[in-house]
């Protein structure tokens, strides 16, 4: 049986996000939705209220400090204390390092790693006073390198050094801090890797497929359900982990 808590998933207007936010609500959860857009987010927060639950969309830029402060007291005061947190928030800006803009580097690792730190700190006060508390932060396979995506490999890298030293600082209150690296997912993101690359995003999916050993890309609900296992009361003995959702061996 599921306790129902309040869960803060970033980046949640579309793609693993969205896909988070509907399954933590499916399992009984009070959701706030937050995006850089609060429009944007409403979407995903609709589609959890027609479903039966309890959603709240939020607009935040999750690497500006007061933002985030603000943010998480709203969904305090409106659903709850936060006690489950996804960090998700994330962009692409993809280039080979002869080509990467300096703004480039600071942008993705600003809303990736930064944004993660300053929603995890802002949340973690919920998170204490409960003596109960989850962390999840989205990963990639991309943490172990990947051409022309040096800035978003050093932010994956960074976001599961971020976990490991999280799950030693919180684990004596009661939380849990976990990281998923996900392989190739189809969403957006995806597509507009496509459009820099010029290939057919039919194209795209196919020829990743067969790089993958289940011959599959992967969807954000697959991605969705590891993240739900690590929000849940079983995985109250497991913390600092890096659950690769990548379908198989080879991350």
């Amino acid at each position: 049986m599921t306790t129902p808590r309040t869960a803060l998933v970033t980046g949640a207007a579309r793609g693993i996000g969205a896909a988070t936010a509907r399954r933590l609500a499916a399992d009984g959860h009070q959701v706030a939705v937050l995006d850089v857009r609060e429009a944007d987010a409403e979407a995903t927060a609709a589609a959890i209220r027609d479903a039966g639950g309890t959603a709240l969309a939020l607009g935040a830029d999750v690497a500006d400090e007061d933002a985030v402060t603000a943010a998480v007291a709203r969904v305090a005061d409106e659903l709850g204390p936060p006690t489950i947190v996804v960090n998700n928030a994330g962009i692409l800006r993809d280039n080979l390092l002869f080509k990467m803009t300096a703004d480039d580097w600071d942008a993705v690792l600003s809303v990736h790693l930064r944004g993660a730190f300053l929603v995890s700190r802002a949340v973690q006060q919920h998170q204490v006073a409960a003596r109960w508390g989850r962390v999840v932060n989205l990963s990639s396979t991309s943490a172990l390198g990947n051409r022309g995506q040096a800035n978003y490999a050093a932010a994956k890298a960074g976001m599961q050094g971020l976990t490991k030293t999280l799950a030693i600082e919180l684990g004596p209150f009661g939380v849990t801090v976990n990281a998923v690296a996900p392989g190739f997912i189809e969403t957006d993101m995806m597509r507009a890797v496509a459009e820099r690359t010029g290939m057919p995003y039919d194209d795209l999916l196919a020829a990743a497929a067969k790089d993958v050993p289940v011959r599959r890309v992967g969807q954000p609900e697959d991605v969705a359900a590891a993240v739900a296992f690590f929000c849940s009361e079983d995985a109250s003995y497991v913390s600092g982990q890096v659950l690769y959702v990548a379908g198989g061996p080879r991350a």
